[in-house]
This record gives structure tokens, sequence and C-alpha cells, in this order.
């Protein structure tokens, strides 16, 4: 299972397809509906917002297995 900084990864080159410009973390903060603020203290803490991720790859209709595991 990834940790958080590889999910982060992952939905960044989600989000960056056909698109030219660099996804940056407050675009996935607000993706996940969290400040950049709460965004950065996960990271730093390393705890995935697992309720979070999984609303959004439901919303994006994406399977979460590519999120969460290689």
């Amino acid at each position: 299972m990834n940790d958080f900084e590889q999910v982060i990864k992952k939905l960044k080159e989600h989000i960056a397809k056909g698109k030219e410009r660099r996804v940056l973390d407050k675009d996935v903060a607000n993706l996940l509906g969290v400040s950049q603020t709460q965004l950065a203290t996960l990271k730093r803490r390393n705890s995935t917002p697992y309720k979070n991720l999984l609303e959004f790859c439901k919303r994006e209709d994406i399977c979460c297995n590519k999120i969460f595991f290689d």
C-alpha cells in the first residue's frame, strides 16, 4: 500500500492528464475538500484521509486501487 506522498503523486498524475500546467498541492486540497493547511499537516504526519480520497475516486469514477496500490 502506498504512503500518503505516493498517493498525492498518483492523484496529481491523474489530475494532470490532458492539461499543460503543473498540478499543485492546493489543487489536490481543493479536490479532496480540505484546506491547504490541512493537506500540509496530513503530508507532514503521513496521515492518509481515506474518506476524502474514496469520495474523490467515486466522483471521478476511477478505481481506488490505482491510487492506493502500485
